[in-house]
C-alpha cells in the first residue's frame, strides 16, 4: 500500500524529479538515489501531463508537424538533454568497436563522436515521427492518453535496467548508487499506475503494453551481448531509444 503521508514518499519523488528532469523541485531537495528508483515511472506520468499541455496548446497555434516539432522540443528541455547526452555517450562507446573497457572510457568522454551525433539525430528523427503519427493516426483522447503514458513506460525500462544488469565502472560514474542494493517488488509497485492506465485504450494499450516489453528485453540482451553490463549512460540511452520506439509502435495505423 503506497503510504501518502510518509515523509521518505514525497523527500524521494522530489529527488527523482531533481534527478531526471529540470523542473522546480523547492529548496535542497535530498538526494536519494536508491529511494527515487521506484518513482521513475511517476516522474514520466508528470512529464506526460505536461507533455498533453504542450501538445494542446501547440495545436491551437501550428499544424499536426509543427505541433509534433514543438512536444519534441519540449521533451528535449524538460530533462535538460540529459537522457540525450545518455544516449550520445553510449553511441560513442558501444560502436566505437573496442573492448569493453575502452569502450567505458570512450563513454566518459564529454566530447560527442561521430557515431554519438549519428544516435542523437537518428534518435529525434524517430520520436518527431512518432509523435506525428500518434497526432494523425489516433483520436484525439488516444493521442492524450498515449502522450501521457509514453514517457511513463520509458522512464519505466530503467527500473529493469538497473534490476537485470550489473553496473559496469569500476571506479564508479553518474549511475552507481542506483546500483548500491539488489532491487526488489517494491521498487516496481509504481508501474503498476502506467501499465493499469493502459489497459483502457483497449488496442493501442495493449500493443504499448507489448511494445514496451519487447523494447525492454531486445535493449537489455542487446546491452548484454555487446557490453555485459549497464552504466548511467546506458540507462539514459535506454529511456530515450524506448521513448521513440513506443511513439512509433503506438503511432501504428494497423489497429
Amino acid at each position: 500500500m503506497i503510504r501518502w503521508t510518509n515523509p521518505s514518499f514525497f523527500k524521494d519523488l522530489r529527488a527523482c524529479l531533481a534527478f531526471i528532469t529540470i523542473l522546480p523541485t523547492g529548496k535542497n531537495p535530498v538526494y536519494s538515489p536508491l529511494g527515487m528508483i521506484r518513482f521513475f515511472p511517476v516522474v514520466g506520468l508528470i512529464i506526460g501531463a505536461l507533455l498533453v499541455i504542450t501538445d494542446v496548446l501547440a495545436s491551437m497555434v501550428w499544424p499536426a508537424p509543427a505541433a509534433a516539432l514543438v512536444d519534441l522540443i519540449f521533451l528535449v528541455a524538460v530533462t535538460g538533454a540529459f537522457h540525450l547526452d545518455g544516449l550520445g555517450d553510449t553511441a560513442d562507446g558501444m560502436f566505437s568497436h573496442r573492448g569493453r573497457e575502452q569502450a567505458l572510457e570512450i563513454m566518459k568522454d564529454s566530447r560527442t563522436g561521430m557515431m554519438g551525433l549519428v544516435a542523437v539525430v537518428l534518435g529525434l528523427a524517430t520520436k518527431l515521427a512518432g509523435i506525428w503519427s500518434v497526432k494523425i493516426n489516433c483520436s484525439p483522447v488516444q493521442a492524450m492518453a498515449i502522450f501521457f503514458l509514453v514517457p511513463a513506460f520509458s522512464r519505466a525500462a530503467m527500473i529493469f535496467g538497473i534490476k537485470y544488469l550489473r553496473y559496469g565502472r569500476k571506479g564508479g560514474g553518474t549511475g552507481k548508487d542506483l546500483f548500491d542494493r539488489r532491487l526488489n517488488s517494491k521498487d516496481f509497485y509504481l508501474c503498476l499506475i502506467p501499465l493499469g492506465l493502459s489497459l483502457f485504450l483497449g488496442s493501442k494499450g495493449l500493443i504499448l503494453i507489448f511494445g514496451f516489453a519487447l523494447g525492454c528485453v531486445a535493449v537489455l540482451k542487446f546491452y548484454e551481448r555487446k557490453m555485459n553490463c549497464i552504466t548511467g549512460d546506458m540507462l539514459g540511452a535506454m529511456t530515450e531509444v524506448m521513448e521513440a520506439w513506443l511513439f512509433m509502435v503506438a503511432g501504428m495505423n494497423i489497429f
